[in-house]
């Protein structure tokens, strides 16, 4: 390999698939390290309903950004950015090679690709968009959203009340559609991208899905919730496998409803995810059955393409 030439492998889609497993096996191929960009992983409360990486898996290969941060606070994908790239500066040092990881494609997308630039508008906006979601609910801000620009209501994660408010605030607050303001003159990375991504087909994943619940809640994610109720309106919080059991929690659902939700909400999740992974035409797709051997294959193969 170029000595001169650096590569990002990047290991993306759906959860539960095996992304931690591949990219461990491929970190220590190359004998290098492992960068999460799972949004839900930083937080050092969240652990078992976060699927993060057991004690035995981070001893396999040296981690960063996993459970680096309290749910109190502040941390946002702008944030890591920067985090992520400083990162890669110091360990592109030392490696020809660093591996990223995780499903939340936002947060790969930052890293690779680089953030989009959106005016400030007033802040009075979202709090307005706020109380209209309290008031009537997130179908109200979906259809405002439908109107204003139908574009960013076809391809953001559209049952994400922060997503729709983010893009509603934008239109509202400079007249013009969110998706005008996206894939505007990004900074370019001094590292090349491989991004390889792992299915299977509808069934596994969604058996996989239901299977990782169980065995979450075999582990003690009833417990772990538990510990974080009197914090459950941290934005941390709002997320598959909390706000369910929240909802037990606070006597509005039993457990076994709750439980089916988590699975429900997870399979959708994972959909979503494959929906925004796919839109990159450069990923290299494997099965998750597929051997290593043809995965590194393939990364060799793209390496040399990148050098001709």
């Amino acid at each position: 390999m170029n000595s001169k030439a650096k590569y990002l492998i990047a290991v993306v889609g759906p959860t539960a698939i095996g992304k931690t497993t591949l990219s461990i096996k491929l970190a220590q191929h190359f004998h290098t390290e492992i960068i999460s960009a799972d949004s839900r992983q930083f937080f050092k409360e969240m652990s078992i309903g976060t699927a993060a990486p057991t004690p035995d898996e981070l001893a396999a290969a040296p981690h960063h950004f996993i459970q680096h941060k309290s749910i109190q606070e502040n941390y946002n994908v702008g944030a890591f950015e920067k985090e992520a790239l400083g990162c890669l500066d110091d360990l592109f040092q030392k490696h020809d090679v660093v591996i990223m990881v995780g499903g939340s494609g936002l947060y790969v997308d930052a890293v690779t690709k680089g953030l989009d630039y959106f005016p400030e508008v007033d802040p009075s906006i979202r709090e307005n968009l706020n109380k209209t979601l309290e008031k009537e609910g997130l179908e109200t801000l979906q259809n405002k959203l439908k109107d204003l620009d139908l574009k960013s209501y076809n391809t953001i994660v559209i049952d994400n009340p922060h997503r729709v408010i983010r893009a509603l605030e934008i239109c509202i607050g400079t007249n013009k559609p969110y998706s005008s303001f996206l894939n505007k003159g990004k900074e370019k990375r001094h590292f090349n991208t491989i991004t390889v991504g792992l299915t299977a087909n509808r069934e596994i994943i969604y058996d996989r899905i239901n299977k990782r619940v169980d065995i979450m809640m075999a582990q003690g994610l009833l417990e772990e919730v538990k510990r974080l109720q009197e914090y459950q309106n941290l934005n941390a919080l709002n997320t598959v496998g909390y706000k369910e059991i929240f909802n037990y929690l606070n006597g509005e659902w039993p457990l076994d409803f709750a439980v089916s939700e988590i699975k429900k909400n997870s399979r959708r999740f994972a959909k979503r995810q494959l929906t925004w992974f796919k839109r990159n035409e450069e990923t290299l797709w494997f099965d998750y059955l597929d051997p290593l051997d043809a995965i590194l294959k393939a990364i060799e193969k793209t390496q040399v393409e990148t050098l001709e």
